[in-house]
């Protein structure tokens, strides 16, 4: 017997996979997506009982956009991930974010080294009357203007050293942005959890004062009272950003909880491009959701703010680069440098892009990382020392082809 979750994700793929016919309903249909695969080989993290290993993450998505009836249009995107990992209790298909109410995923196999989740990505009415915009459904919600790493974008963020950063992930919310003046904007958004208590209800203001972007944030994260703001301009030829999020902990007497009762986010970020086209980006980083000491660094592992999603970082204080060259119209090195400034750790990552014809790229990268091993304790337990130097090396590449 079919279950209401794959009744709805098989009339959802039955309705993109039969777009012409749409225009009885839909008008102005488009069709797109996205073929990718990507394959990383690992080595073992030191000290721990984990082995080396492979993967293998293959990603085919397909979406369908058009107008239901003037102003309210439809989204709808379906993904599907089939997963071959040769240690497949390291490494195993991605959990269900924290920012959806409706059960609308599904796995096969799951803890096997084939597997497979298809998820309904997106599914979502959007309107526009005059200067007001409206979207409710599961949809794709972006905040802050920080690159590499953002204090603002506290919804669903992408980790620092995230290699695939095209599509986010949909969440089930409800917004409304009324714009005024120049670039101007005033919005609110309902974001539904797992249960009301994961809910989060959030308010954002920007606008542009003497060519300076004023930014603000305040409500709730997930049971966190919240409250930031930013700013963003140029010195001469040097881009600027400023940003800072500040938070009331949860569930902080309990194990898994955050691991502080009032925590800051903050960073700020520099941008230059320099004559022979090298473009620089760094950013100091401030995670105060982090350990204040290595050995505390399994304790913010667990948390709640890096389980969320709300941080990726186990410590306090970091240097984050990211410089990128066009050496060739088809070619592209970029690099991503995470430096740990309390115990001296480093992550480097060089990368190379390359356009492959219309539509279709390919990446190839190596992440090193660098700093003090853990201590070993006794065979199979050993205390961190640095929160790279914990880590394994890896590399591989990503293929991608979009239609």
């Amino acid at each position: 017997m079919i279950s209401a979750r794959k009744l709805i994700i098989l009339t959802i793929f039955c309705t993109l996979v039969s777009q012409p016919a749409t225009g009885d309903w839909l008008t102005q249909p488009s069709i797109g997506g996205h073929v990718k695969t990507f394959n990383t080989y690992y080595d073992e993290p030191p000290g721990t009982p984990f082995e080396s290993g492979f993967y293998s993450a293959n990603s085919q998505r397909l979406e369908l956009k058009g107008k239901l009836a003037d102003p309210v249009e439809l989204e709808i995107a379906v993904d599907n991930l089939l997963l071959y990992s040769d240690q497949p209790t390291q490494v195993q298909l991605p959990r269900t974010s924290p920012n959806v109410r409706f059960d609308l995923d599904h796995d096969w196999q799951r803890g096997h080294e084939w597997s497979d989740r298809v998820v309904i990505d997106r599914l979502a009415l959007h309107g526009r009357h005059d200067s007001f915009d409206w979207a409710i459904g599961r949809q794709a919600i972006g905040l802050g203007r920080i690159v590499i790493f953002s204090p603002l974008d506290v919804v669903a963020p992408f980790a620092p050293d995230a290699l695939d950063t095209d599509v986010r992930p949909g969440v089930d919310a409800a917004r409304a942005v009324r714009y005024f003046g120049l670039g101007g904007q005033v919005g609110g958004s309902v974001v539904f959890g797992e249960t009301t208590e994961n809910n989060s209800y959030l308010l954002t203001l920007s606008d542009n004062r003497a060519g300076i972007d004023i930014l603000g944030i305040a409500g709730s994260l997930r049971d966190r009272e919240l409250v930031g703001g930013g700013l963003a301009g140029n010195l001469g030829p040097l881009g600027v950003k400023g940003e800072i999020s500040h938070y009331h902990g949860k569930d902080t007497e309990l194990p898994g909880g955050d691991l502080h009762d009032e925590f800051s986010i903050g960073g700020i970020e520099f941008w230059y491009r320099f004559d022979n086209n090298v473009v620089l980006i760094a950013q100091y980083l401030y995670n105060g959701a982090g350990a204040d000491k290595p050995e505390d660094y399994p304790l913010a592992a667990t948390s709640a703010a890096v389980r969320e999603g709300l941080t990726f970082l186990l410590g306090k204080h970091y240097l984050l680069l990211g410089p990128s060259w066009e050496f060739h119209p088809l070619a592209t090195f970029s690099g991503l440098v995470i430096g740990n400034l309390d115990d001296d750790s480093l992550l480097l990552r060089p990368q190379l892009q390359f356009s492959l014809g219309d539509n279709l790229s390919l990446d190839l990268f190596y992440s090193v990382n660098l700093g003090k091993e853990p201590r070993q304790i006794f065979p199979g337990v050993s205390v961190p020392r640095s929160e790279f130097g914990s880590a394994g090396d890896n590399g591989g590449l990503l293929l991608r082809w979009y239609f």
